[in-house]
């Protein structure tokens, strides 16, 4: 599952120079920026489209409340996106996509993951019921902060039959550290005139380090495989 993951998380950085571009995306949506900003979080937390440039979209929204976009400001003139109603709206899109992903995942989900499956398959669905077991809730707070793993979380922790009340309140603590956090760190940064010009290398920084969960997972996975394997005798 980590391969993947991490092959989803590359394919989403190459893609970033056109559509996935926050600022490209900001720009398109026009006046209504701050209603697809809000689509784009809820359906990133939990309703099955993973490759959406949610961290980095966040941190482009602050810029452009600071008034800081930069060169891209002719892109996002029309947006009128100001702080108060980001702060707000984010976290709200980032909790209902969450509870949705949830009941998605506890009602449809043990039919969505299958052995033979490329992505959903049912070995994900055990790993994450014991997963849920032994490390507790707070797994639904850390996934927000990794890209693709924040949609695929509220969905497993359903179909894992992970309980409604205690999920929902690391959903809610999430999504408000995590939206209204980045926000602010764009807002923030962005009154300083040398990250507008290392904007797009900042975006990479930003996505590498939301990834680096997944890759230290992935080196320990391969430890323990490696640990495990049988050793030949000559």
């Amino acid at each position: 599952m980590i391969d993947t993951l991490l092959a989803e998380t590359t394919t989403n950085v190459a893609l970033m120079p056109g559509f996935m571009d926050p600022f490209n995306l900001i720009g398109y949506f026009g006046a209504a920026a701050f209603w697809g900003l809000l689509l784009v979080i809820f359906i990133e937390s939990g309703v099955l489209f993973p490759v959406l440039p949610g961290d980095s979209l966040l941190f482009v929204a602050g810029l452009i409340a600071a008034g800081e976009a930069g060169e891209n400001a002719a892109k996002v003139a029309d947006s009128g996106l100001t702080l108060w109603p980001l702060l707000i709206g984010v976290p709200i899109a980032g909790i209902l996509g969450g509870q949705v992903g949830y009941w998605i995942g506890r009602y449809a989900g043990t039919s969505m993951f299958k052995p033979d499956a490329r992505f959903l398959k049912q070995r994900y669905l055990d790993e994450a019921h014991e997963f849920f077991e032994k490390h507790g809730p707070i797994t639904i707070f850390l996934a927000r902060f990794v890209p693709i793993v924040r949609t695929l979380a509220p969905i497993v922790a359903g179909a894992a039959r992970m309980k409604f009340a205690v999920f929902t309140i690391y959903n809610v603590v999430g999504a408000i550290v995590w939206g209204a956090g980045i926000v602010l760190l764009g807002y923030w940064l962005g009154q300083f005139e040398i990250i507008q010009k290392f904007i797009e290398p900042i975006f990479i920084v930003i996505v590498l380090i939301s990834v680096l969960p997944m890759v230290f997972e992935w080196l320990r996975r391969r430890r323990i495989q490696k640990s495990e394997s049988p050793v030949e005798l000559d």
